[in-house]
């Protein structure tokens, strides 16, 4: 098989893995009635502890690198789970956090997600998980924006 030809199915099996886990993912979270990059904010901001996250601090931590994060903030505020500030020291600085309700929601979908990331590892065992997490570490470190 020539050079270009395993690049390209290379990159469309990589592709339909991706699609099949995003499939699942959005799956588990259609009854909660948040989207995979909501679920991927309220992580992040979960993640920060109770410390506020800034615009700019979400955009950079997430998945799917987007234009659209503010309106994707507004639903989460919309449905309670995020709140947003006017910072106390700079008024032009806006401040985000999870609220009471996001935090529930993540500790109920918590196991679920769980389940369904082990549902789509399944196939592999632990050593060819850790060699799939080291190829994909190679792309994603050499491509990082």
């Amino acid at each position: 098989m020539a050079s270009s030809e395993m690049a390209k199915n290379t990159v469309v099996g990589i592709l339909k893995a991706s699609n099949k886990a995003e499939d699942l993912l959005t799956n588990c979270l259609k009854p909660f009635g948040i989207s995979l990059q909501q679920f991927n904010v309220l992580r992040i901001l979960r993640g920060r502890k109770g410390k506020p996250a800034n615009l700019t601090t979400v955009q950079k931590r997430m998945i799917h690198k987007m234009s659209n994060t503010t309106r994707l903030i507004d639903k989460l505020i919309n449905k309670q789970m995020v709140s947003r500030k006017i910072c106390e020291h700079n008024r032009r600085k806006i401040e985000l956090l999870i609220t009471d309700k996001g935090l529930d929601v993540l500790s109920q979908l918590d196991l679920n997600i769980q389940n369904t990331e082990a549902e789509i590892l399944q196939p592999l065992g632990m050593e060819e998980q850790k060699q799939l997490r080291n190829l994909i570490n190679k792309i994603t470190l050499n491509h990082s924006t």
